[in-house]
């Protein structure tokens, strides 16, 4: 058996010890249609470890902390949400270097690097609610902006526009949400280029008890380009596993990761907190 088709069976197989769900969020990337609900706010918050994390266009790989990742999600409407996510420190231990096309922009001394992470701007629409037999559906996009920057290795100073649709079924007790899109990713080196990718995920989440849920995914966008990938818009791919509990307001999560492609990391954890609350009234 592969090492893709021995950790998609380790989700599945966590997932059948598993009873309704709530609509998606950390520790999971695929996108739900369902909102915050108007006049809410709901904010992330967390930090993650990646294994081997590499970096082709700078040519670091190491071991990567991402600290103080955060989200937030305004509920504008019923059916409309703004989203704004980012972080505030992503600390990259240097396990390897390698030739690559901004490795002579790098201002890195010693075994590490830090920066910022790329603020990512976007919105979501729900335009169909889910029925007896009909998933619910919602739009969106979002904007990457280029906040880390190719002198640390981290950043591609490089400002990417995605876009796609998010489906989703309840069936009992587990629900299922499904992402397709695409996403229009600069090149780093050449100003005058750009590659098309096409980005998906698929999640399923089922409660064990009352407040707690075993939930897994896989989420990543593919290369469309014949031949080579321009360098740091290569395929990518993530599988997690992990769980949720839900107290009140608040919600506490954890989830490992394991990645598909060589350009993943090996392996990884992620943990945050979730916090649901009443913020303003919608004129």
């Amino acid at each position: 058996m592969t090492r893709v088709m021995q950790r998609v069976v380790l989700g599945v197989l966590l997932l059948g010890w598993a009873g309704p769900a709530w609509a998606q969020s950390r520790p999971l990337a695929t996108e739900d249609p369902e909102t915050v609900g108007e006049g809410q706010i709901l904010l992330e918050t967390g930090f993650d470890y990646r294994r081997e994390e590499s970096y082709p266009a700078s040519g670091l790989k190491g071991n990567l902390w991402r600290l103080g990742t955060f989200g937030f999600s305004f509920g504008v409407s019923s059916i409309a949400e703004i989203q704004l996510d980012g972080g505030l420190r992503n600390r990259l231990k240097i396990t390897n270097r390698s030739d690559a096309p901004l490795a002579d922009m790098l201002s890195v001394d010693g075994d590490s690097t830090a920066d910022v992470e790329d603020l990512v701007i976007g919105a979501k629409i729900r335009f169909l609610t889910e029925g007896q037999t009909r998933p619910s559906m919602a739009f969106r996009f979002a904007t990457k902006l280029p906040n880390a920057g190719n002198e640390s290795g981290l950043g591609l100073d490089t400002t990417d526009f995605a876009f796609g649709f998010a489906m989703a079924k309840t069936v009992q007790s587990v629900r299922v949400v499904g992402n397709l899109g695409a996403a229009i990713l600069a090149d780093p080196v050449r100003g005058d280029r750009q590659n098309d990718v096409f980005t998906y995920g698929i999640s399923v989440a089922r409660a064990v008890r009352t407040g707690f849920e075993v939930v897994a995914e896989l989420n990543g966008r593919k290369n469309t380009r014949s031949g080579t990938a321009i360098t740091g818009t290569e395929s990518r791919s993530v599988l997690r596993v992990g769980s949720r509990f839900t107290r009140g307001p608040v919600r506490l999560d954890g989830a490992f990761l394991f990645g598909i492609t060589k350009r993943d990391p090996m392996w990884g954890f992620s943990t945050g907190l979730t916090w649901v609350f009443n913020a303003f009234r919608v004129p």
